[in-house]
């Protein structure tokens, strides 16, 4: 007898079953009062529509939304935030999904767009992050020929600068070869990307050389014995050890390398070898073979060389004992070349003087400009109204500044950039005038003319008498204070009230100074740097304060069409010296006086003639017309 078959029992789930996913879930209450934070928007959010975070997760997968569950959890307490294309997907669901308006939880981002996963993954860390303010939103699901034009025009017209000069340095900086001072000797000049470059290190005897020469050149008052015609100050100082640095570093670098040196040995150069029209000539023609041409720049040098021998004042024409560290270089300083300088040096030194100056008449007369200063500007220079056309930049940093309750560091440094911008339109200054000025508060008493004479700096303070801010700079602190602009009296300028400026001023001075300091060390001046982990010296140098007015124009002046941000089609990365530019020429184009130019710069009409009389010969029939065109009104 056979027996039935029985059929296997279905096992049920164990627990509840899951609550069905509802499309759009209705709020349990209604909500009058919206918070500004981003995570307590969120939290809010998700209780009001009775959600913890793994069902609002289970949604937000089941729909095609790439993130996990404690991802929700750390934008709930606030731990993360939404960076990369597909949690700013993820955000668009949320928002659809509650039916809250257009951008309810973006806009409460103190970045709303995408800071990071939007460069290819072949692209370096230090690149994609500077490319991630550039991007568009919906990069990634763009095609590849859509991805491959914009990268080419962030990387041509943002990053890199966009001009020839800007192309070919970059490629250059890739390989350095100047030699590396120690700080003592060149302080100035330090944080140029030269770390841990110990086969670029001067040895010994040549820092001791290069230190002489700082001191003859540097010191208030001579050694005695020696002479000299003029003073350099700590900015020409470090300039001139860096181009003699870049001299000695192209005799020293290995001839088969990127750089293709003249491979000596770094050990046996010294300063006694400049009075070798050999080693001069072939300087300047290496030099004229890795750019293509011939610059001003190679003059200058051989000016400097001239400066150096010239009879009396020169400091290695006065420096006989260089010549016992003479050795001969293969094929350019022979032995005899050697004993014959020896046995006479100022003769030697007049040889080199007569050859430099002749060689620096003959580059001058095929020199071609490598670097156009004006060219970065155009658009702006070109513009009716070059300082108006300049200001829409401070319009895009307010248009975009986010709100400081719930972002004071993002904020402080958008006032910051603001204050930058704004005080070099109205002043004028140069980029080391307006990076050293001091800042006093409303409480404190002004420094004495005296002492800021001694510090070589100017400085914002408030003035009782004028019910203003003011800016005060002796006379000291200025490159040309020799000028007949200055008449040895010292620079004094009241702000104008205008365009909020004095609003966005003292919050700066009360509030958001202090939160980029951060408890860092206060340098006094106006203008500091954001404290962070890797940078805890809160005074800007040279390279890092143009780098901070260069990181302004990339995010807020130069339009980028993929993304709509920007104010100006067509600008070019430039840094802090470039406003100075604009307020010349935007002076010229509507008094045509190259005088009144003068006074918005600290300089002399013969100087902005001969700098800026490019942009006033097609405005001056405009200039005439606009007198001509009153007889027929």
């Amino acid at each position: 007898m056979s027996v039935p078959s029985v059929a296997p029992e279905t096992k049920r789930p164990r627990g509840r079953p899951p609550i069905p996913i509802i499309p759009h879930p209705e709020p349990l209450w209604p909500v009058d009062v919206h918070p500004l934070d981003f995570h307590a928007a969120l939290d809010l959010q998700m209780r009001r529509h009775g959600e913890p975070a793994h069902r609002l997760h289970r949604a937000l997968k089941a729909a095609g939304g790439l993130t996990d569950r404690k991802t929700i959890f750390d934008w709930r307490r606030g731990i993360k935030t939404p960076q990369t294309p597909a949690s700013l997907k993820v955000i668009d669901m949320i928002e659809e999904r509650y039916r809250l308006p257009n951008r309810y939880l973006r806009s409460r981002l103190a970045q709303p767009r995408a800071t990071a996963g939007l460069a290819p993954s072949n692209i370096e860390p230090s690149e994609a992050r500077r490319l991630a303010w550039h991007l568009p939103d919906d990069f990634t699901r763009r095609t590849a020929r859509e991805r491959a034009e914009i990268l080419a025009w962030v990387r041509t017209n943002v990053l890199s600068g966009g001009t020839a000069y800007s192309q070919y340095h970059s490629a250059v900086s890739k390989h350095r070869f100047a030699l590396r001072f120690d700080a003592e000797v060149l302080p100035q000049r330090r944080g140029r990307g030269m770390k841990g470059c110990v086969e670029l290190v001067a040895p010994p005897e040549l820092q001791r050389e290069m230190i002489a020469l700082i001191r003859f050149k540097s010191s208030t008052l001579t050694e005695i014995g020696y002479q000299r015609s003029g003073v350099w100050g700590d900015e020409t100082a470090a300039q001139r050890g860096e181009h003699l640095a870049l001299l000695f570093g192209a005799l020293a670098a290995s001839p088969s390398g990127e750089v293709k040196g003249f491979g000596a040995n770094v050990e046996h150069l010294s300063f006694a070898h400049l009075v070798f029209p050999s080693v001069w000539d072939w300087y300047v023609q290496w030099r004229e073979r890795r750019r293509g041409f011939f610059t001003g720049w190679e003059a200058e040098m051989l000016l400097l060389a001239a400066a150096l021998t010239r009879e009396k004042t020169g400091w290695i024409r006065q420096s006989p004992a260089l010549a016992d560290r003479l050795v001969p270089l293969d094929c350019l300083v022979s032995a005899d070349d050697v004993d014959t300088a020896r046995d006479d040096w100022e003769g030697a030194c007049e040889r080199l003087k007569v050859h430099a100056l002749q060689r620096a008449r003959e580059i001058g007369r095929v020199a071609r400009i490598h670097r156009d200063p004006f060219e970065p500007l155009l658009p702006i220079l070109e513009a009716a109204s070059p300082v108006g056309e300049y200001r829409k930049i401070t319009e895009e940093i307010l248009r975009r500044m986010p709100d400081e309750r719930r972002y004071p560091r993002a904020t402080a440094e958008s006032v910051r950039s603001l204050l930058m911008i704004r005080l070099g339109l109205h002043l004028g200054l140069r980029q080391k005038n307006l990076r050293q000025m001091l800042l006093c508060p409303r409480e404190r008493t002004p420094t004495t003319e005296r002492e800021l004479e001694r510090l070589k700096c100017g400085e914002l303070r408030w003035s009782d008498r004028d019910e203003g801010w003011e800016v005060f700079v002796p006379c000291a602190a200025f490159k040309n204070a020799g000028s007949a602009y200055f008449s040895k009296k010292p620079f004094r300028l009241l702000l104008p009230n205008l365009g909020d400026l004095y609003l966005y001023l003292e919050a700066y001075v009360a509030r958001h100074r202090a939160v980029l300091l951060a408890g860092a060390s206060d340098p006094g001046t106006l203008f500091v740097k954001t404290r962070k982990r890797t940078s805890t010296n809160a005074a800007y140098n040279q390279t890092t304060f143009y780098e901070a007015w260069r990181l302004i124009i990339q995010r807020y002046g130069i339009h980028n069409p993929y993304t709509g941000r920007g104010a100006i089609p067509g600008l070019l990365p430039h840094g802090p010296h470039s406003v100075r530019d604009v307020l010349a020429t935007h002076i010229l184009k509507t008094t045509g006086s190259y005088e009144q130019a003068s006074y918005a710069i600290q300089d002399t009409p013969a100087t902005v003639q001969a700098h800026y009389g490019r942009f006033l010969p097609q405005d001056k029939a405009a200039l005439a017309a606009v007198v001509l065109n009153k007889v027929w009104a």
